[in-house]
């Protein structure tokens, strides 16, 4: 851990000025920098990590993919809810040391649970005690070199509040529509999505373990050295048109209007842990299909589970009525993303 007297927040102002520092710099300078094995790392004040305090807006007029066709995203925006700043994010990095315990998931939690501000008489609480709870610390035990990224929240609000904690960072997700242009033209697959809710803990961690591989259930062979993410989300108001709903064999028919959508983990066989949000974990490193040979991109151990809300269906102007799902899960999911 850092001493809290060796480090100081960095400010916008202050980050700017050593960015115009390191920019500055002669070339002959920037190739003297060398990097630290880990003794003599060991002797530097703060090695143990950074803390970032971010606020942002993001808008992208177009996101295109052209092969022989385009794919386009068009109009895309993420901010705070009803487009004010996406604030209270903060981010914590840092490189592992062997065995260090750092901050993870709900780890937060088991730490409020540790400390009696929050009652091990919720399920959800008790889980997160057992689960984070390493040596007397809090969080996931990583090995050296792993690079450990966490976005939690600058401000969580009362300690004893779990709805403070569920609901510190908000967001909006808004993307004008998504469409495809070839020579016979253009289609519109989804036009006016909104989605409004709250980003729980999320976590991106990177394996420092290249000199090994492992194989999958497929046969697979997989590098040791993978970027793992696991998140926690909630979705409380969505709206989307769905202009050409062929893409998913369930539904076989277009123009479908779907409001009110809400994605959570409230109900069902598969709540314990989940605090009532959504969660999605994926593991991806380098990879040789079993199958061709072929190497590429490998996406494995998918995973996804939450429950579906759509309380407005609508197929043209006529509504349907309701649709949910309870138990919604996607498992045992791997991918090989290569060229051809």
């Amino acid at each position: 851990m850092i001493h809290p007297y060796t480090c100081r927040r960095i400010t916008r102002s202050t980050a700017l000025s050593f960015w115009v520092l390191a920019l500055s710099l002669p070339a002959t300078a920037m190739a003297e920098f060398l990097p630290l094995d880990d003794s003599t790392l060991s002797g530097v004040s703060g090695q143990a990590g950074i803390t970032i305090e971010l606020e942002t807006k993001i808008n992208i007029d177009r996101l295109s993919w052209t092969d022989e066709g385009t794919l386009s995203v068009n109009n895309m925006r993420l901010s705070g809810h009803n487009d004010s700043t996406l604030d209270n994010l903060k981010l914590t990095v840092d490189i592992a040391g062997t065995g260090e315990v750092l901050e993870h998931g709900f780890s937060e939690i088991a730490r409020r649970a540790n400390a009696g501000l929050l009652s091990t008489s919720d399920p959800d609480v008790a889980d997160a005690l057992a689960k984070y709870s390493v040596n007397g610390e809090f969080g996931k035990q990583f090995n050296s070199g792993d690079l450990v990224i966490h976005l939690g929240a600058t401000n969580y609000g009362a300690e004893t509040s779990l709805t403070d904690y569920l609901q510190a960072i908000d967001f909006e997700l808004a993307v004008g529509s998504v469409t495809t242009t070839g020579t016979e033209g253009t289609a519109t697959l989804f036009s006016d999505v909104l989605l409004q809710g709250y980003v729980g803990p999320t976590d991106l961690v990177i394996r420092n373990d290249s000199a090994t591989t492992r194989t999958l259930a497929n046969g697979n062979q997989v590098s040791g050295a993978e970027l793992q993410l696991d998140t926690h989300f909630e979705v409380t108001n969505g709206s989307l048109n769905w202009d050409a709903a062929d893409l998913i064999f369930v539904f076989n028919f277009a123009a479908v209007r779907i409001e009110g959508l809400q994605i959570h983990n409230r109900r069902g066989n598969d709540t314990l842990g989940h605090f009532g949000m959504a969660s999605a974990t994926a593991k991806i490193s380098r990879g040789t299909s079993a199958a061709t040979g072929k190497e590429g991109l490998s996406i494995h151990d998918v995973e996804f589970r939450a429950d579906i809300d759509m309380p407005i269906f609508k197929v043209g102007q006529a509504s349907i009525g309701s649709v949910s799902f309870t138990d919604f899960a996607i498992t045992d999911t791997t991918m090989m993303v290569y060229g051809h």
